[in-house]
């Protein structure tokens, strides 16, 4: 804006001659001066700036446009300063000549270099077929008598002739540098072209005699010479200074496909052009009835000449690209006939122009039977809708920023059968070209591959992932909030000791047939899945039309049933094998996640485990609370023992037949620094979850009652303890038996005063193991109790394997025992068989003293219980063994077993199994 401010502004003065004659001299000379300076000074700094490979021809830019400053300097050094006419020739004209030659090879600088000699002969051509032409056009008209003229002398001819040959010369380069330009930095070297043509226009018409006779300084033509150098000084920083943003076109192919062939036509049409300026420069000379010159003629000549070596160079150029061509055509076609890919062009209309033969192949169809087809026609109709819209789409975008896109449909194939097409298109002359390929099998794998990750490989249900997604969809759905979607967690009860018996295949054949009875008993629309080893589940879509307690009442029956249909027995290689359901039911509520629901589900089902196992459970807010409550006691049970909050009491064993204390059992008790007391059986159930906070407070529980008593024996109480040890840890390898050997011989305490209460017995653990530590513990002189004994298959198992000295008896006999004529019965069968092999007997939980009278009567030797005493301290515990009596409800001589046995206290040199002396308990 502001150079066309100051163009303007300088032919409007110069238009109406700048109010006075010595403005006008002033303005025509200095201010044409100071333009040109400023070219020189712009190109000049931007050279000096800027590294490349047009730096040399900025550089002689600014040497070109320093020699016309100086030339208009001296210009009007003789016009205001000495205010005489400029001497011709003179200093002035000099610098005027001196302009031309650096902008010549400035232009030859920004010309794209040839990469061949043919190339170099045919710019060289094609530059002077033009500069001849100019020459001969302007010998005809003008120069011829410029050379003629009489009366001058030979420098100021020479002088009238250079001016107009330099400039034929540099309109030459002009012209050739506009077909033959590189493409860097293009918009700066248009802009230097645009102010050198105008510069060389000027110069054209003050070499005019018309013009020139008539020429003062300050007129209209300065105008242009002005507007040629602050042209040129703009050129170098214009582009950098305003980058040219590529404008948003909607369709460039027709702009890009019509300027191309107008360029490629007038650079074709340059030798014949100059061929007919020069023959129209003769013809005008013989029109005028004027003789030909020789310049004209010898001129003509050469451009003839020039033009036919031109031409031959091309004619050899275009044999070579004819050949190369049609090697490049026949290797494309061998390409893309032999390509496995079938190769489609399509007519904006849809119609199929060409198809490559390996459709026979792929497709089944021979190429030319597809040609001529409607491409939507071979489409499966229910993937043409995208592939339209996919096809629109990327017709409207820029063919720069997405040149290729791809598209995957059914492909319809000579068997009618579909295959999976994948297509990659590209545009081609207002149509499409489609790439495409045969990508059935990929589909295939891939849908099989994600079949195989949603689904469990053993019984074919869905797995978690699948199961989880489903209901994150039931509860996102159109049914969202639905309280009648319920969610089935099921285990099987039993299913490990069938894996333990039969082996796993027989396990995997039981999960087949279960998966299978599942599957058959939940509805079209609900989802039975797998989870993992013997857990199932099941989606139980909601019905919004039933009523939430109707609803309720479906679902539980549902389950119940598929309780019943899982418990039935399994034939299992030839074997009948029954397990059992234990099934938690959830249902949805509004606002819950798919997550809440399924663990909802899974406490609900361990409480059915919990309460008996084979049973039906519905989800409580209050097993989350328990849940909660039993997570908070495990973290706090995990600092207790390091901060000491954990106290050892004991509870006295009473002998039944003398009242005396015969042993005292360990109990840990643990008030948390909140002032919380926690009940045994809360931190026992969370120890039976961790097996290291189990470890630990086995070992604590183990080294305070061993460090207690040998203080006691110290002080005279030589009562044994005894410690509770779950059968799990005596197989621990971290607890070696060295360890009680140490603690033993470490705290002094005799080698009979520490009795071993082996705890849960599970039958799934090794006899043969357990066998053997118990034996090397009986040779330190521990005795062995076996805790829990009635409950069940475990301790008659036990009782039969392993080395035992006492027998305590299971609570759940004991608080029955004066109740239930069956308990009482039982109670006495177990007695009898201690009393048989010789073993002590240890009732627990002895509270009442009807369950005292009972217990001695049926020959139990001792007991332990509220009937008696409490845990106590161990300042309340030393008391009592000080006084060492507490009053025997009934005391009575026991009465003589049947079956010949007697009672225990007459057996005071009774021995255990390998004879080691087994006092009182």
């Amino acid at each position: 804006m502001l150079l066309a401010l100051l163009c303007a502004a300088y032919a409007v003065g110069a238009l109406f001659g700048w109010g006075s004659e010595e403005v006008a001299l002033f303005m025509g000379d200095f201010g044409l001066s100071a333009a040109a300076l400023a070219a020189a000074v712009s190109c000049f700094r931007y050279a000096r700036a800027h590294a490349g490979r047009f730096r040399p021809a900025w550089m002689l830019f600014a040497l070109s446009s320093a020699m016309a400053g100086c030339g208009n300097a001296v210009w009007g050094w003789y016009e205001v300063v000495l205010d005489r006419p400029v001497p011709s020739p003179s200093l002035a004209d000099l610098f005027f000549l001196l302009f031309a030659p650096p902008a010549i090879v400035g232009l030859l600088v920004l010309a794209k270099r040839p990469v061949t000699r043919a190339g170099w002969v045919c710019l060289g051509l094609d530059s002077w077929l033009i500069a001849g032409s100019l020459l001969t056009l302007s010998w005809s008209l003008a120069l011829a008598h410029t050379a003629r003229f009489e009366g001058e002398s030979v420098a100021r001819t020479a002088l009238s002739l250079a001016y107009p040959l330099l400039d034929i010369v540099l309109v030459s380069m002009v012209l050739a540098l506009h077909f033959c330009r590189s493409k860097e930095n293009r918009s700066a070297v248009h802009t230097a072209i645009a102010a050198l043509a105008l510069t060389v226009l000027c110069d054209a018409l003050f070499t005019s005699p018309l013009l020139r006779d008539t020429y003062r300084s300050g007129q209209l033509l300065d105008a242009g010479w002005f507007a040629g150098s602050l042209l040129l000084a703009y050129a170098p920083w214009g582009p950098r200074g305003a980058p040219e943003a590529a404008p948003p076109q909607r369709d460039p192919r027709p702009q890009r496909h019509a300027s191309r062939p107008i360029a490629g036509s007038l650079a074709a049409l340059t030798p014949y052009l100059a061929a007919a300026v020069c023959t129209l420069s003769i013809l005008y000379s013989v029109i005028e009835g004027r003789r030909v010159d020789r310049v004209v003629v010898f001129t003509g000549c050469t451009v003839v000449l020039a033009l036919v070596v031109r031409q031959g160079i091309m004619l050899l150029d275009n044999i070579a690209l004819t050949q190369e061509l049609a090697q490049k055509e026949s290797h494309f076609r061998s390409l893309v006939q032999g390509s496995s890919d079938v190769i489609m062009i399509a007519a904006p209309s849809g119609v199929l122009r060409y198809v490559s033969p390996a459709a026979s192949g792929v497709y089944g169809r021979d190429a030319d039977e597809l040609v001529g087809t409607e491409l939507s026609a071979l489409i499966h109709p229910d993937d043409l809708g995208g592939v339209v819209h996919e096809v629109r789409r990327f017709l409207a975008a820029s063919p720069e920023q997405e040149p290729t896109t791809r598209i995957e449909c059914r492909f319809r194939s000579g068997t009618g059968d579909w295959l999976n097409v994948e297509s990659t298109v590209n545009r081609h002359q207002g149509g499409l070209i489609f790439n495409s390929r045969d990508v059935t099998e990929r589909v295939r794998l891939q849908a099989q591959l994600q079949y195989n990750a949603e689904h469990d490989p053993l019984t074919d249900l869905p797995n978690r992932a699948l199961f989880t997604h489903r209901v994150r969809q039931a509860l996102g759905g159109r049914r969202c909030g639905d309280s009648g979607t319920a969610v089935l967690f099921i285990d099987l009860d039993g299913f490990k000791g069938v894996n333990d018996r039969l082996g796993h295949q027989a396990g995997d054949e039981l999960l087949i047939q279960a998966a299978r009875r599942l599957q058959e008993s939940v509805r079209a629309g609900d989802t039975a899945a797998r989870l993992g080893g013997d857990e199932f589940a099941a989606l139980i879509a909601g019905d919004a039309g039933h009523d939430p307690a109707a609803r309720e009442f479906q679902v539980h029956e549902i389950a119940d049933r598929l309780r019943l249909t899982l418990s039935q027995p399994y034939q299992v290689d030839g074997s009948e094998v029954r397990v059992a359901a234990s099934i938690g039911v959830a249902f949805a509520e509004p606002g819950i996640s798919a997550g809440d629901l399924l663990r909802n589900a899974d406490l609900a089902m361990y409480r059915a485990k919990a309460g008996g196992k084979n049973r039906v459970e519905l989800y409580a807010p209050q097993m989350q609370a328990e849940v909660v409550r039993r997570t908070e006691v495990a973290a706090r049970l995990r600092t207790a023992l390091h901060d000491g909050e954990f106290a050892l009491l004991h509870q006295p064993v009473v002998d039944l037949a003398t009242g005396r204390v015969a042993a005292v059992a360990a109990q840990a008790r643990w008030r948390s620094a909140q002032g919380i007391l926690f009940t045994p059986a809360e931190f026992l159930r969370v120890t039976e979850d961790g097996g290291e906070r189990t470890a630990e407070l086995s070992r604590w529980l183990m080294e305070e009652a061993v460090a207690q008593a040998a203080e006691r024996h110290r002080l005279g109480h030589r009562t044994p303890v005894s410690v509770r040890v779950p059968a799990r840890r005596l197989l621990d390898r971290s607890a070696p038996l060295a360890t009680v050997e140490a603690l033993l011989a470490r705290h002094g305490l005799p080698s009979g005063a520490l009795i071993v209460e082996l705890a849960d017995s599970d039958p799934r653990l090794s006899f043969d193991d357990l066998e053997q530590r118990l034996v090397a513990l009986r040779r330190l002189g521990v005795r062995i109790a076996l805790d829990g004994f009635g409950s069940g298959y475990a301790a008659i198992n036990a009782l039969r394997r392993l080395p035992v000295d006492i027998l305590k008896l299971d609570r759940g006999l004991v608080e029955g025992v004066v109740e239930s004529a069956r308990l009482h019965k039982i109670t006495s069968g177990l007695l009898r068989i201690a009393g048989d092999l010789g073993l002590q007997s240890v009732a627990e939980g002895v509270d009442v003293p009807e369950q005292v009278h009972a217990l001695r009567a049926m020959g139990c030797t001792h007991a332990q219980g509220a009937a008696f005493s409490g845990p106590l301290d161990e300042h309340r515990l030393r008391r009592a063994l000080v006084r060492d009596d507490f009053p025997v409800p009934g005391g009575i001589p026991l009465p003589v077993l049947t079956g010949g046995a007697l009672p225990p206290s007459a057996l005071p040199s009774m021995r255990s199994h390998n004879e080691t002396r087994v006092p009182p308990t």
